[in-house]
């Protein structure tokens, strides 16, 4: 088996990791950065529980060869919080509203969320819907998943809005 180097930035921290040319993103997080907040569920691309930002866009890891990614900046859930700890706004938001059950989705919806609320200000309840049809949640029903996002959007920030404030509550 022939291992090729490759270099990422990995939640700001530079790793340079040999790999085989198959290894998948998702395992080179887990098995070797030990960065296991990225889980793998469906290894097809269609659950979303791997997603993590590439380079600032959200991706699926478990569809990308890490020898690809030489040079790549990535962020996983785990690089999402603040250095000292604090949530950022949706997962702060998340905890308010109860967006999750048993937890298995929750890092590939944080990173969905975090990147999509980062590139639209006053999403409607549908925006946010549709936005998160690229996660498959099998517990908790969107609603609360919904709720913490419509909190954390900068638009609510501003109007003051709560969960359970608008109309589709």
């Amino acid at each position: 088996m022939t291992l090729v180097p490759i270099n990422l930035t990995v939640n700001g921290e530079r790793h340079a990791v040999a790999v085989e040319a198959r290894k998948l993103l998702s395992d080179v997080l887990r098995e070797d950065l030990h960065l296991t907040g990225t889980h793998v569920g469906c290894e097809h691309g269609a659950c979303g529980a791997c997603t993590v930002l590439l380079d600032g866009q959200a991706v699926r890891s478990c569809l990308l060869f890490a020898i690809q990614l030489d040079r790549s900046e990535i962020t996983t859930v785990e690089g999402l919080a603040g250095g000292d700890g604090t949530l950022n706004r949706f997962q702060a938001a998340m905890q308010e509203c109860h967006g999750l059950q048993c937890g298995f989705c929750t890092p590939g919806v944080v990173v969905s969320m975090t990147a999509y609320l980062a590139d639209h200000d006053q999403p409607d309840d549908e925006d946010l819907r549709v936005a998160l049809s690229g996660n498959l949640c099998r517990c908790t029903g969107y609603q609360g998943i919904v709720n913490a996002a419509r909190l954390s959007s900068r638009g609510a920030a501003v109007a003051g809005g709560r969960p359970g404030s608008g109309p589709t509550a």
